[in-house]
């Protein structure tokens, strides 16, 4: 079983673009690339897109490998394909960790996220989100917490494991 993303941080963003990443998701970046060790530094995929996404999705070199595969697997030029291309291709930027475990946000990955002076990484299992703290404190945790709070009263969140919700 692969390892997985945990936990969360909110990290400083230079003038640069520079930005440290937290050290347990520099363990999985560098266990999911194959082509990293041996002082290879870890490599990541990062999605910026599209325009109804406020933050970027990473993933792992591994997870994106499986991601490439199934989009593979799709009809050559159906509409479906077509779509999940120009995203998960078109829309990505491949990015090196460097030896002080800091990538660089390239441009469109920084304009995405607008003004930025830190970065909030969230773990997503296999792969790890990065958003504007303020956008992800307007938009995406209160919408979670929602979620949370309509869950039946003295329920465990694990057995949503289990059951679908009504």
């Amino acid at each position: 079983m692969a390892v997985r993303f945990r936990g969360e941080s909110l990290n400083k963003v230079d003038a640069k673009g520079r930005v440290s990443i937290p050290a347990s998701f520099r363990r999985v970046l560098q266990s999911a690339d194959p082509s990293s060790g041996d002082g290879k530094p870890a490599g990541l995929v990062i999605v910026y897109g599209p325009a109804s996404r406020n933050h970027l999705e990473c993933f792992t070199i591994e997870a994106m490998a499986e991601v490439d595969r199934k989009i593979s697997e799709l009809p050559r030029g159906s509409k479906r394909r077509r779509i999940l291309e120009r995203i998960y291709s078109g829309q990505a930027v491949d990015v090196i960790v460097d030896e002080g475990g800091r990538m660089v946000l390239p441009p469109k990955c920084r304009e995405k996220l607008g003004a930025l002076d830190s970065a909030y990484f969230i773990a997503s299992g296999d792969t790890f989100q990065i958003w504007n703290v303020d956008t992800f404190e307007a938009e995406e945790a209160p919408g979670v917490d929602d979620l949370i709070d309509d869950l039946p009263e003295g329920m465990d969140p694990l057995e949503l494991l289990e059951r679908e919700l009504e």
